[in-house]
């Protein structure tokens, strides 16, 4: 009886049951949220350049990347957080945000050394948001599969800094405020990550998709010819005050001797 009454209060402390993530309220939201991120970068699209706008192909070929490896990201927390002892959600929303902003930094060195590695080397394929000429499929897939195993560098660089013992002061501490299991899952699956994923998969775009180096450097010679033009024309304006300055000087100095080479006549009375 006294192990009966221990099992209770220990399911009553819990935030969130185990299965809370994969019951049909926590799989309706994690539908929910793909559909808002998958229209977040739906939105960016239109909000491009239109001289510099991608073309619907190429922006599934970059889009595509991110939502496979957002995917193995997110079904990994999902599994994982069913593993630690406690409040799944809690530890789901620990590992999204660490995969999040210190992930972030990590998919940004990896994206780099692969472009990196495309110039010194010429494998034109791990050159993420280039597909050749028309766009190849291969390319695609071989960037999906780098950006994949990327992602999984990510959650096992996650995983091993989530073993440290601080976690479990600040998973007793996140989600305290929240006594409501469904609101917890609500914030933890739908709330939080919406703006979160909002931010980083606009940022992680713009680092998948492909950048022109010749449109750069126009747009560096662009300013650069820009800013002296300005220059030469605010210099022009000084001379031209300059100029105008001395004119009116000269004029009045002019009319100055002018005035002095007049002949002054006396009247005599007589």
């Amino acid at each position: 009886m006294n192990s009966s009454s221990l099992v209770t209060k220990t399911a009553d402390d819990l935030h969130c049951s185990k299965d809370a993530l994969t019951d049909k309220f926590g799989l309706f939201l994690q539908i929910l949220l793909a559909c808002l991120a998958f229209t977040c970068l739906i939105a960016k699209r239109f909000c491009e350049p239109r001289s510099e706008r991608r073309s619907w192909l190429i922006w599934f070929y970059d889009t595509s990347k991110q939502g496979m490896g957002s995917m193995a990201i997110h079904l990994a927390n999902v599994w994982l957080a069913g593993q630690y002892k406690g409040d799944p959600c809690t530890w789901y929303l620990i590992n999204f945000l660490l995969d999040s902003s210190l992930g972030l930094l990590i998919i940004f060195i990896g994206i780099r050394l692969s472009q990196y590695l495309s110039r010194r080397k010429g494998w034109e394929s791990i050159n993420f948001g280039e597909y050749g000429k028309p766009p190849s499929a291969n390319a695609w897939m071989i960037q999906c599969c780098l950006y994949v195993c990327l992602m999984l560098i990510v959650k096992g660089s996650i995983t091993l800094f989530m073993q440290l013992n601080f976690w479990q002061n600040v998973k007793d501490f996140i989600m305290s405020p929240i006594p409501n299991a469904k609101v917890e899952v609500a914030f933890v699956m739908l709330i939080i990550p919406f703006f979160v994923n909002m931010l980083m998969f606009w940022v992680t775009d713009n680092f998948l998709m492909y950048k022109d180096p010749a449109k750069r450097r126009y747009s560096g010679t662009r300013e650069s010819l820009l800013r002296r033009m300005h220059v030469k024309y605010r210099t022009l304006t000084r001379k031209r005050r300059v100029d105008s300055e001395s004119d009116v000087l000269l004029s009045a100095d002019d009319e100055l001797l002018d005035n002095e080479s007049v002949p002054i006549t006396r009247t005599v009375d007589t």
